[in-house]
């Protein structure tokens, strides 16, 4: 959306919010009105049209505040949950970061040292990532009998939030420990394996907020590949025993 339309256009109207509105809110409110007049149910496109714009801009920490900044209406107050959540994430960033800096270098051909990542990262990580890839294909059906009930979008997101945690606890325990040299390769391909994972889950939330088909095929092709990677990885660790 250009800035000439959000300087005109009052964006927390649109979602019927005033600008004190948290950021749960206004993700409530989009989902909410999406659903209501999403054409398949009866809605019309311009609609659709004004509630993504306002989505775009106040479903984003960063834009909403220079939003609010050039309306005048204290960007400070309305963005305070979004930088937190920044801040957050930018701690937990340090953290994982110390944890690399600190982590002891051993050397190369360090038979015990493979054996001991393999136990210890790899193991629980293809645990984790398990458990988001093997039971989507079930949550999927249960939400597809009717995409618009909310019950059924409500246990579907919450899959999708008890995944988003999971996969938290892999790039944690992938950061955790360095990848021994002899493993580069299949450190390599286990990292590409949680980010498909991760990007997957990335386009299912965007589904989830405007039932838009794309990203639900986006994200369901994504764990497709990214089941077929990890069973790729589960032979070639075989190939790893020691």
């Amino acid at each position: 959306m250009s800035q000439s339309v959000a300087g005109t256009r009052n964006l927390y109207a649109v979602l019927g919010l005033t600008h004190r509105a948290t950021s749960a809110e206004i993700k409530a409110a989009y989902r909410a009105l999406v659903k209501q007049h999403h054409p398949d149910a009866g809605g019309d496109d311009d609609t659709i049209l004004a509630l993504n714009a306002a989505w775009e801009v106040l479903g984003d920490g960063e834009r909403r505040r220079r939003y609010d900044d050039q309306r005048g209406i204290g960007a400070a107050a309305s963005s305070a949950a979004a930088s937190q959540a920044e801040a957050a994430a930018a701690a937990s960033e340090t953290g994982r970061g110390a944890r690399r800096a600190a982590a002891p270098r051993r050397g190369d051909k360090d038979d015990g040292l493979l054996l001991a990542w393999l136990q210890q990262v790899y193991a629980p990580i293809d645990r984790l990532l398990g458990q988001v890839i093997n039971p989507f294909p079930a949550q999927l059906r249960e939400l597809a009998a009717d995409p618009y009930d909310d019950r059924l979008m409500e246990a579907f997101c919450g899959f999708l939030a008890q995944s988003q945690a999971k996969i938290e606890k892999v790039e944690a325990l992938f950061g955790s420990v360095p990848c021994p040299p002899s493993a580069r390769g299949f450190g390599l391909s286990l990292y590409h394996c949680l980010s498909q994972v991760k990007d997957a889950l990335q386009e299912l939330e965007r589904y989830t907020m405007g039932y838009v088909d794309g990203y639900l095929h986006d994200g369901r092709e994504m764990l497709r590949e990214a089941k077929q990677r990890r069973s790729l990885l589960k032979q070639e660790r075989r190939r790893l025993e020691l």
